[in-house]
């Protein structure tokens, strides 16, 4: 009897190891303490990369340009980006976008003192001509700004943009060293809350649709499909989850954002919630599809090759359907147990 219990406890530990050992590393890039990197962490904690055969290695970014060339070292497979770095990825790199994050027209705006902010409700066209921006160029946050000066009758020559990295941005608010900037949640918040800001114009109220990207190398995805399509699964499954648990998804939001320093109020952590939709399969399925040559996907990061061509980022205006794709997310939805396994809120 001892002998037959201690061959099936080797042989449960041989089939341990041999499913270790199935696990696939795959490689993730994202920007820490963002809304929609919350799905990493949340995967991570449930344990749900094991449960498709991945075996996830991090690596976070403080912002998309330098997320996006460290793509040329091969230092990473898939991720989250912004979009608008996730269109320089392509033009410079071969990225492919393969998905939505979130819409995060909300969630990036042009940002203010309080005593600007003050000038600004008077006139606003008055308060921004000649004055200077600090902003994370090339970002969702300088797409967001810029439309929000064509909302006032401005140009981009109208006003002085400073490039800052957005962990500067908040020391410059906090310290008085500036009164304008372009930022992003949740540093939004954290501004708001700390240094008594305030949002004068968010990339909604500026009529720009501002999408995040998930994305993926374009050699590892054509080399590596299946796993682009496993990585998509968890990643939904994520956002299915949170919106089936949004009270338990807060107490993992406070943590992960503690994590990359960001502490704000659980109300700001709840309007990231509210003021950012999501996306299931299906509904990526949707907006990715094609109908008549261009689908809705395409129709937003479109304005977005627009606007980065005249800010003069882009050398010409590179065409949607070389760099946005559904194919990954066709083989998800082709595939009963991933299909299932995105879909489920449990």
């Amino acid at each position: 009897m001892l002998k037959k219990t201690i061959v099936g406890v080797a042989a449960a530990v041989a089939m341990g190891a041999s499913f270790a050992q199935a696990l696939t590393p795959i490689k993730i890039s994202y920007q820490p303490s963002l809304y929609w990197a919350m799905p990493f962490h949340v995967a991570t904690e449930k344990g749900w990369w094991k449960e498709v055969g991945l075996a996830p290695e991090f690596s976070t970014f403080p912002a998309g340009v330098p997320q996006i060339a460290a793509s040329a070292a091969k230092s990473w497979d898939v991720g989250g980006t912004g979009s608008v770095p996730a269109v320089l990825g392509h033009v410079r790199f071969g990225i492919k976008t393969i998905g939505v994050t979130n819409d995060e027209s909300a969630g990036n705006a042009l940002v203010a003192s309080g005593k600007k902010a003050a000038e600004f409700a008077k006139d606003p066209a008055a308060a921004l001509r000649g004055q200077t921006i600090t902003l994370t160029q090339n970002s969702t946050a300088d797409f967001a700004v810029q439309s929000c000066l064509k909302r006032y009758g401005l140009k981009k020559s109208d006003v002085v943009m400073k490039n800052m990295g957005q962990a500067e941005i908040i020391s410059a608010i906090s310290s008085n060293n500036t009164d304008l900037a372009g930022m992003w949640a949740p540093n939004i918040y954290t501004v708001e809350e700390k240094a008594g800001a305030k949002v004068l114009c968010s990339g909604k109220e500026g009529g720009a649709v501002v999408p995040g990207a998930l994305i993926a190398r374009g050699d590892y995805a054509k080399e590596n499909p299946q796993n682009v399509a496993k990585f998509l699964a968890v990643y939904l499954r994520a956002w299915k989850w949170m919106g089936a648990n949004q009270k338990e998804s807060i107490a993992m939001m406070k943590d992960f954002y503690a994590k990359g320093g960001v502490s704000i109020s659980e109300a700001s952590m709840k309007k990231e919630f509210d003021t950012r939709p999501t996306f299931d399969l299906g509904q990526q399925l949707k907006m990715m599809e094609r109908k008549n040559s261009n689908s809705q996907v395409d129709a937003w990061f479109a304005q977005i090759s627009v606007f980065m061509r005249e800010t003069g980022a882009l050398p010409t205006i590179p065409q949607v359907q070389d760099f946005v794709t559904d194919d990954y997310m066709k083989l998800v939805q082709a595939d009963p147990k991933l299909r299932d396994f995105a879909n489920s809120t449990k």
